[in-house]
């Protein structure tokens, strides 16, 4: 308690330094912990515009669709699946999916598209589908023999809504499947891969072309938060405990953006480094000066019988409430200013739109990890780079150092 209060005072007594180091280290701090924020709110602001309006924060299919998709590995009993999914624990919403290839002709235009059917009131709910329709409506509530084309697709086939589109492809049965739809809508996905071939069908008259009765492929389900992802993932296994059934988090039925993501996130510790070489520098500095100067004041120490321990702890002390007094302005700097860009953001150079929504800011982030990541960081830096001052300052001989001016 003595070398505690000791420290505290010296801290004081030489208030420039002091101040100094403490702008160091709160300047290291507020530096990671808005870089941390800025990466973390980017990246999932893309995971989510990536998940929430596409893929789904988790997946279901019959065993190894995902391996091999197949027109014959199919949930036929998906309502009863859905009814438990409905009632998980962290579960915002949930869609059926249904998918094939086929053949799409417009007047005298053709091309290959991917049918995809879907129950149009769950689709909004769930995945936004309304606010991709860039021309024209989405469907009815109720099967009307209605299409929507993809983008690149109705640019193909030089389609507009109120066109006429015949569809080909082949049904569960065996029998050729074909029929005619009205074109009603044009929607944007945010991937152009699947615009160009996008072929949207309400459920029900999809499961009629195919002829798949009440059967689908996927489940597509939104979580509430995006970081409960895995524990729903488990909830949901444990709820329908079927080997049929393969339940998939984001992760790994998207696995490519999932490693690209991580891979693009290590770029961010580049930054966390150069941030601790500024702090680490700048401590040793400081504290280095700070020894050198009190050459003679532990000279006296040591000569009224303070032990070389209690000096080296008395050095490790004074750097420690440093860092701790840099460390608590800096979080309440680096929760002001991450709070304040995680709502107003920053505007983008040009604004670009995505999955029917439109992406105008940079938006930072607040949470535990943009906090205490830094927090270590300062400390364990601080309290790392001032052992060798502290060495030094407890073998100081008490002679040399009282003849030392």
């Amino acid at each position: 308690m003595l070398t505690l209060k000791i420290a505290w005072r010296n801290i004081f007594r030489q208030k420039r330094r002091t101040v100094l180091t403490v702008l160091t280290m709160f300047g290291g701090f507020t530096l990671s912990a808005l870089s941390i924020g800025w990466a973390d709110g980017t990246y999932n602001r893309i995971i989510e515009m990536f998940t929430r309006n596409r893929l789904g924060h988790v997946q279901i299919h019959a065993a190894g669709y995902l391996d091999k998709p197949s027109l014959y590995r199919k949930i036929d009993d998906f309502t009863r699946v859905g009814d438990i999914v409905e009632n998980t624990e962290g579960v915002m919403a949930w869609t059926p999916r249904l998918y094939s290839a086929g053949l799409a002709s417009v007047g005298e235009k053709t091309a290959g598209v991917q049918i995809i059917g879907i129950d149009p009131v769950r689709e909004s709910k769930a995945t936004r589908f309304e606010k991709k329709i860039i021309k024209g409506v989405t469907f009815s509530e109720v099967p009307s023999h209605e299409a929507i084309l993809g983008k690149g697709a109705a640019r193909t086939l030089h389609a507009e809504p109120g066109d006429e589109i015949v569809v080909v492809s082949q049904g569960a049965d065996g029998s050729i499947a074909n029929d005619l739809y009205d074109i009603v809508g044009i929607a944007e996905s945010g991937d152009a891969a699947m615009d160009q071939s996008a072929f949207y069908l309400n459920l029900a008259d999809a499961q009629e072309l195919l002829v798949l009765g009440g059967s689908i492929h996927e489940m597509v389900i939104i979580a509430d938060k995006l970081d409960d992802v895995p524990e729903v993932t488990e909830r949901i296994r444990e709820g329908l405990n079927d080997a049929n059934l393969e339940i998939a988090p984001w992760q790994e039925f998207a696995r490519s953006f999932y490693v690209a993501m991580e891979a693009d996130k290590k770029g961010s510790w580049v930054m966390l480094f150069i941030v601790i070489m500024i702090v680490a520098i700048g401590v040793l500095n400081t504290v280095l000066m700070t020894v050198l100067e009190r050459t003679r004041e532990y000279g006296v120490l040591r000569a009224v019988g303070t032990r070389p321990p209690q000096i080296f702890k008395l050095v490790i002390i004074e750097v420690s409430l440093k860092a701790i007094i840099s460390i608590i302005i800096g979080l309440i700097l680096s929760l002001v200013i991450n709070y304040y860009f995680s709502v107003h953001g920053v505007p983008m150079p040009m604004s670009f739109t995505y999955g029917g929504m439109e992406f105008t800011h940079y938006y930072s982030e607040v949470n535990a990890h943009s906090l205490y990541l830094p927090a270590i960081t300062v400390m364990f830096s601080a309290l790392f780079i001032s052992i060798f001052p502290a060495i030094k300052a407890a073998r100081i001989a008490p002679a040399r150092a009282l003849r030392s001016h």
